[in-house]
């Protein structure tokens, strides 16, 4: 049973960071050309266009496919819990939405890490690099006008982990059952 419920959480984490991706990627308006952009549109418009029918955007954020987030989250819970023996739908709608907000907390970090690293070993503009880039410079800009580059290292990624540390650390204070999420 353990073996199924990992499968389970793997699955569905992955696909809720690719529609978090996509929501991320409309809000910082990046280029949806860039082969990066590209691949999560096709991976989550064959529900994300539905879903816009009887759910249109509004302020610059795509509420289907924010809904499309919750939906995942929601049948992973669900069906965690059913292979568990129990199904409780308040209890289900609960995790569903603290895991979903936990799960772009952590595609943050790791599309952090990732710009990080390719800073380090990228030989020229890849598009990948290019979109990372898009995405996280709105969050490290406003560090950037505070912390400047100091002998030639960029130190906002690292204080934006801090945040990010800082804020997990927080909520798991305020949410008794975060950490295990």
């Amino acid at each position: 049973m353990q073996a199924f419920s990992y499968l389970i959480e793997v699955v569905f984490n992955l696909y809720l960071m690719v529609v978090l991706l996509r929501v991320w990627l409309q809000m910082a308006r990046a280029d949806f050309y860039n082969p990066l952009s590209q691949f999560v549109v096709k991976a989550t418009n064959p529900v994300v266009v539905p879903l816009r029918r009887i759910i249109p955007g509004f302020a610059g954020i795509d509420w289907a496919a924010v809904l499309l987030a919750l939906l995942v989250s929601f049948a992973k819970w669900g069906i965690l819990m059913q292979l568990r023996g129990g199904f409780d739908l308040t209890a289900v709608a609960i995790l569903a939405f603290f895991s979903t907000l936990k799960e772009a907390g952590m595609l943050l970090f790791w599309v952090l890490l990732l710009r990080a690293i390719l800073s380090w070993v990228s030989q020229g503009r890849s598009p990948v690099e290019y979109v990372l880039g898009q995405l996280t410079e709105p969050l490290l800009a406003p560090i950037r006008r505070i912390i400047p580059a100091i002998g030639g290292l960029d130190l906002s990624v690292l204080v934006l982990f801090i945040a990010l540390n800082f804020l997990n650390i927080l909520i798991a204070g305020w949410v008794p059952f975060w950490s295990s999420l």
